[in-house]
């Protein structure tokens, strides 16, 4: 990955040929170089320049507006067109401008015939190509239509393509005999390519999808075939009135015509060809759009697409969740991959026709999941143990529920003999059938296999994997979390429609339970323990608990506040107004300022000198960017009883000799509710009901949101996974100490004794630095020096965008760093802790960003791209002034990747030449690859 110090968008990319360096252009114009090359056998993305043109004084900025980019094929120049309609000529890698090469807009207008230049101006220049057979030879086409095939060494114009329509694109034949040009009304032209001015006015037009006004064709590109017709692909073109909102790329070939139609604009494309040098038949066809990448398979039957290794859209549908599972078993891990390989046989089975370099990371230590939540009612699971994420299975939860999509609606196949041959590709779908099928909250079981997802509707499944396809019905549980409270009306959204037929579920998790909340409102608290066979979950209303082996409910509480109207509009209400939103501003506000009033008039005198302190110590330190007091919320605020946390523990509740299975809850208003759980004993769980009675109740003084709950066993260390300790990947919970509970709110971490739940200590957080607490995790951190050692901590990240590791079971902050930006809320918001250190959050809604706090589990992209030997350059068109430099830079890479191909693969077990390459490798490389390498090679 390389990244720009300049803070501004890549608008183009091109390869030098032949090299191993690329020059990317920037929306501020500025050019800038750069390599891959190997260090310490690891490749890097190296910016070695850096260019912007300069006009001459006084001339507007459109004069070196860079338009358009040729990387000549000589490896030596790039030719840059621009917005004045000038093309200039630069050396690289230095970026040396070479004035007496420049092609001037008025060179041009004064070789084109009078009856042209007196209708019109040219305009910029649109764009720039290479003559495939004659690379002195170069194509300028300008905004209004002309084209001009200009000789570089001789510095004149051989011939003028006088097109009339505005110009889009270029494409010069590979045999050099003929020029395509595309045009904003929808047509493309055929022109020759001879020594005299082609005199008609269009040699041949063809408008693909002609008779009503057509919108522009932005590319096009003809490739040759070995035996029979050539390829034809071009991007647009559709017609204006009926599919103007279309993002469609046509590939015609003999017979076969299809218009790729996919759901994002279209950026560029380009075709692999087969064969040396890629040379070959066309194999392949890569488009790259706004919100994906997609490859297509244009040699097997129906252009199929090929699954994409990398570069996966993880937003196809916009993600709502995530959650993060590590070090999967074996067995789990193949079923699911068998699942989601029987999802993936409409892709091609041709390989990946991208060759890259070879990825030199080492087989990760663990198998991880991370699961993805999304708008549409699925659920997609990634391979996150390396660097790729890389697509498993996919589940969709739609089948249980009636919705608004038309079974019949199938969108991949247009109906036979309409035109344009539409064909919908790629996966990127942003519209949901119904956005109540959002997933919120993800668990998963990794010992036993089951899964629970909840939804916007307030709807809970518990699914459990099959590797065959099954009927059946799910049932709907209700609960009506308002335990008949009066006075309260829903005024959200409804609650979906639950299929009452059997449903044919294929292979992979299946669902056999469903709980819906009443009210339906979105759930915001979600936990299973498979050992104990239950599901807690929770909502702004309350919280419930479910028996999913008798689908029974064991427990429902009610914690909305009576002054709470808020919680019942729901987030899809279309009730809510923004004159609502602004009354309760107003309210809040009003609030505010009449309990200053009063707190001022008792303590006018006590203000001022409090003021003048302040004054006094602001001189002295900065000020904290969000720093407050704590200060008690008012139990009036919206939302108080929003269930924001739920916690399974095997702990003391009634008495210090007795421990029993709990459920722990934490809200919004700073409450701690415990449950004292009996579970039947083995042999009778299946008839005997399980019972819940409260045990504990704890109000925080400040009323701060309650985030996590952990439960400390003797040892200190937190409660370990349900099965884990069953399948011997954790010790047993101390039961002979005193356990403790820690309670993390927004503004602080509190430890209690248990059973007794008194206060033992705490640390603050919003007090000290003004930080609030937005997410929470434990986090074993292994050490990087014993293999047998680790330790236990909190990792905590804040509305600063800080983690914290918060050691336990002292409660003591360890380290702080820098991560998220204050302002990107929406990262913050998606951030998931793993269980070993790492995070992952979108630094856009299509891209994770990953790091680690732990030194033994850092995940880094380490690959190498091997630096061809001989480039394959010719230097029969290099130009003259090139110099010895490039020839002896050339020569000393070449002898360092020589080096160190021998070094890697020929002389690991011969310590003494290993010790004689690396000292020639730090001199002279040049003398070094005539003198060792061949002889060691030999």
């Amino acid at each position: 990955m390389g990244l720009h110090d300049e803070n501004a968008a890549v608008t183009q990319v091109h390869f030098l040929p032949h090299q191993v360096e690329l020059v990317t252009l920037l929306d501020d114009n500025s050019l800038h170089m750069w390599t891959l090359r190997a260090h310490k056998g690891l490749s890097e993305l190296l910016e070695i320049g850096r260019f912007t043109l300069t006009g001459p004084p006084g001339a507007p900025p459109s004069v070196t507006r860079v338009t358009a980019v040729l990387a000549h094929s000589s490896g030596e120049l790039l030719l840059l067109g621009t917005e004045g309609g000038h093309v200039f000529i630069v050396e690289v890698p230095g970026f040396r401008e070479l004035e007496e090469r420049n092609i001037s807009l008025d060179q041009v207008a004064n070789s084109v015939p009078d009856d042209y230049i007196g209708r019109r101006n040219l305009e910029h220049v649109e764009a720039l190509q290479e003559n495939p057979v004659n690379p002195n030879q170069v194509v300028i086409g300008y905004g209004r239509g002309l084209m001009v095939i200009w000789d570089v060494e001789k510095q004149c114009a051989i011939q003028h393509i006088p097109a009339t329509q505005q110009l889009e694109s270029v494409w010069w034949t590979e045999d050099g005999s003929y020029i395509l040009s595309s045009h904003s009304d929808g047509s493309y032209c055929r022109w020759m390519v001879g020594g005299e001015d082609v005199n008609e006015e269009e040699e041949k037009s063809d408008i693909p999808y002609g008779h009503f006004p057509c919108k522009a064709i932005s590319k096009i590109v003809q490739l040759p075939t070995e035996e029979g017709p050539p390829f034809l692909l071009f991007s647009g073109g559709m017609p204006r009135a009926s599919y103007g909102d279309r993002h469609c790329i046509t590939v015609i070939h003999s017979k076969t015509h299809v218009a790729l139609d996919f759901t994002s604009r279209i950026i560029d494309f380009f075709a692999i060809r087969d064969g040396p040098q890629y040379t070959g038949d066309p194999s392949a066809l890569v488009v790259l759009v706004e919100e994906e990448l997609v490859v297509i398979d244009l040699q097997t039957e129906g252009w199929p697409v090929i699954q994409t290794p990398y570069l996966v859209p993880l937003h196809s549908s916009a993600i709502t969740c995530s959650h993060h599972v590590s070090a999967i078993p074996l067995k789990l891990w193949e079923r699911v991959i068998a699942a989601g390989d029987l999802q993936k046989t409409h892709y091609s089975k041709k390989p990946w026709p991208i060759t890259g370099g070879q990825n030199m990371a080492p087989d990760p230590p663990q198998r991880d999941l991370l699961l993805t939540g999304h708008e549409d009612g699925t659920v997609r699971f990634w391979d996150a143990s390396g660097v790729c994420l890389y697509p498993m299975y996919k589940l969709s939860t739609a089948g249980v529920f009636h919705t608004d999509a038309d079974p019949n609606d199938n969108m991949n196949q247009g109906t036979e003999g309409e035109w344009p041959p539409f064909r919908k590709v790629g996966c990127f779908d942003p519209y949901s059938d119904d956005p109540r099928l959002g997933i919120q909250k993800i668990h998963l079981c990794k010992y036993s296999g089951y899964l629970t997802v909840a939804g916007t509707a307030g709807q809970i499944l518990v699914l459990e994997l099959n590797d065959e396809a099954a009927e059946q019905t799910v049932e709907a549980k209700v609960v009506d979390l308002l335990q008949g409270q009066e006075g309260f009306r829903w005024k959200g959204h409804t609650r979906l429609d639950v299929r009452e037929e059997p449903v044919l579920f294929p292979p992979g998790f299946q669902p056999f339970s469903l709980v819906q909340c009443q009210p339906p409102a979105v759930v915001t608290a979600l936990t299973l323990h498979s050992e104990w066979k239950l599901v807690a979950f929770g909502t702004s209303h309350g919280f419930g608990l479910y028996d999913y082996q008798q689908k029974n409910t064991v427990l429902i509480k009610c914690t909305l506040n009576p002054s709470d109207q808020l919680a019942m509009e729901g987030p899809l209400s279309r009730v809510k107004s923004i004159k609502k939103s602004l009354r309760q501003s107003f309210r809040r506000i009003r609030r505010s300022r009449v309990s200053l009033r009063k707190h001022h008039v008792n303590n006018a005198a006590k203000l001022q000198e409090a003021n003048a302190r302040l004054e006094a110590e602001l001189a002295e330190m900065e000020l904290a960017p969000v720093q407050r007091k704590i200060e008690a919320r008012s139990s009036d605020d919206s939302f108080t009883g929003l269930v924001r946390t739920l916690y399974f523990a095997d702990s003391f509740l009634s008495d210090s000799s007795h421990n029993t299975p709990s459920l722990w809850a934490g809200t919004n208003g700073g409450c701690v509710f415990a449950y004292m759980l009996r579970l039947p004993p083995v042999e009778h769980r299946a008839d005997e009901p399980i019972t819940a009675q409260p045990a504990k109740e704890i109000q925080l003084m400040h009323r701060a949101p309650v985030v996590g709950i952990v439960v400390l066993d003797g040892h200190g260390a937190p409660s370990p996974e349900p099965l884990e300790v069953a399948h011997d990947l954790a010790r047993s919970p101390d039961m002979q100490g005193s356990h403790h509970l820690l309670v993390i709110s927004e503004e602080q971490f509190k430890v209690f004794t248990l059973p007794k739940v008194s206060a033992k200590m705490k640390l603050k957080l919003t007090a000290t630095d003004g930080s609030r607490v937005r997410r929470v995790g434990v986090a074993w951190f292994g050490s990087s020096r014993s293999e047998d050692y680790g330790e236990s901590g909190l990792v905590v990240l804040t509305n600063q965008g800080d983690l914290h590791v918060v050691s336990l079971p002292t409660v003591k902050m360890q380290v702080q760093y820098p991560c998220i930006r204050r302002e990107d809320v929406s990262g913050i918001a998606s951030c998931v802790f793993t269980k070993h250190g790492q995070g992952f959050y979108l630094i856009s809604p299509s891209e994770f960003e990953r790091f680690s706090l732990s030194t033994r589990h850092v995940v880094e992209p380490r690959c190498l791209v091997e630096v061809p030997l001989h480039s394959g350059l010719s230097n029969q068109h290099r130009p003259k002034h090139d110099g010895a430099h490039r020839n002896a830079r050339q020569d000393s890479e070449d002898a360092e990747s020589a080096a160190r191909r021998v070094m890697e693969h020929a002389l690991l077990n011969d310590e003494k030449v290993l010790q004689e390459i690396q000292k020639s490798l730090e001199g002279d490389q040049t003398s070094f690859l005539e003198n060792n390498v061949k002889s060691a090679v030999a």
